[in-house]
């Protein structure tokens, strides 16, 4: 295992503004677009969400790996994040149930990260600057050749990631013989969202990104879910496509995350990139139907357009975020479809939203 505490470590932003520190996980150059998450606990759970498929993550928490890795905890088969930036990055870990360190688990999966350097200062930065791209090093430590090469890393605005973690192949989870089956679009799909279908009594069938419906449909599924997911919204018009031959043919439908953005596009709702975006586990959301607040985990760096939704007469309003007034969730008028902006399968993060899943169920059924 690397002795990561005796080796220099480098973080450049597109801007110019450098950071020094120390390496962690794999020697190498890892590129990116550079957010950050201010949840205080879960950080397995980010690493392999597949929404964060392509950016370097710094991490608010002072302290990360001090709980080692289980493989239990994990949203997906591998290390999705580019990079990692934290403060303290702590190798020794006490947990019972860790089946290893966080620099094994790094070294493993080949990630390349910083510690050591000020989040408190990186992460104000960003807020003010907004998202940018962004590039480690823990092998060369030559400024202006790391500003050359991340030079040529292309913006997230525009980029379709889907179909790049996607899985390859459909598959199934739960039991065969639930009573209800539902058909899930595996744009980037967190494991935890089937662990809730399968605790409601579903049977899934997990297809590719760029499955048509008519390949779907052929399953004879109850419903569709239109899972979360990396990447500009926009430019996956392959789904955008599905979804509106589902809506089309009146099937009910739920979307979380990228499938809310989805559904929005298919609409009409436009999609715009935000300056900073959404990731944490408590941030809340206001059900503006019910009239109940609940505390909500989040990513993402898109949201849908609040001018647009409030022009149509195909989509209405049920969520808005209470710290900034973003749509956090919709509905079609007259039809079984609806979407939220967060994460109601809460992994990490509290579990005010779980209603969602037994709403969809219960549009199924009804």
């Amino acid at each position: 295992m690397t002795n990561y505490s005796k080796l220099p470590a480098i973080l450049v932003l597109e801007d110019g503004t450098v950071y020094h520190g120390k390496a962690a996980g794999k020697i190498g150059t890892t590129t990116g677009e550079i957010c950050y998450n201010t949840g205080t606990t879960g950080y397995q759970e980010i690493f392999t969400d597949p929404s964060y498929y392509g950016q370097i993550m710094v991490t608010t928490n002072a302290h990360i790996g001090n709980y080692g890795i289980d493989e239990d905890d994990t949203e997906s088969e591998k290390i999705q994040i580019a990079g990692l930036v934290c403060k303290n990055y702590n190798i020794n870990y006490s947990r019972q149930m860790a089946d290893s360190s966080i620099q094994t688990y790094f070294e493993e999966q080949n990630l390349v990260g910083i510690s050591d350097i000020d989040t408190r200062s990186l992460v104000r930065h960003i807020r003010d600057k907004g998202a940018m791209n962004a590039i480690i090093s823990s092998e060369n430590l030559d400024v202006e050749e790391l500003k050359a090469q991340l030079a040529k890393v292309p913006s997230m605005e525009g980029l379709e990631l889907s179909s790049v973690v996607s899985t390859k192949a459909p598959y199934f989870y739960g039991e065969e013989s639930a009573p209800t089956r539902v058909a899930v679009l595996d744009l980037g799909i967190k494991k935890n969202i089937l662990r809730n279908f399968d605790a409601r009594q579903v049977y899934a069938k997990v297809f590719p990104a760029k499955t048509t419906f008519q390949e779907m449909e052929a399953w004879n599924p109850d419903g569709y879910f239109i899972s979360n997911g990396p990447g500009d919204p926009a430019a996956i018009d392959y789904a955008i496509e599905t979804i509106k031959e589902i809506v089309d043919a009146e099937k009910p439908m739920f979307g979380i995350c990228l499938g809310h953005q989805m559904l929005a596009l298919a609409n009409g709702i436009r999609t715009q990139k935000m300056h900073n975006g959404h990731r944490g586990i408590n941030h809340p959301v206001k059900n503006v139907i019910s009239n109940r607040c609940e505390i909500t985990s989040q990513n993402h760096g898109f949201s849908v357009v609040a001018e647009d939704i409030k022009n149509s007469d195909k989509v209405e309003i049920t969520h808005i975020n209470l710290n900034d007034n973003s749509i956090e969730g919709i509905r079609l008028k007259g039809k079984k479809a609806f979407s939220v902006q967060y994460h109601p399968e809460s992994s990490p993060g509290p579990h005010d939203s779980r209603y969602l899943f037994d709403d969809f169920i219960a549009m199924i059924k009804a």
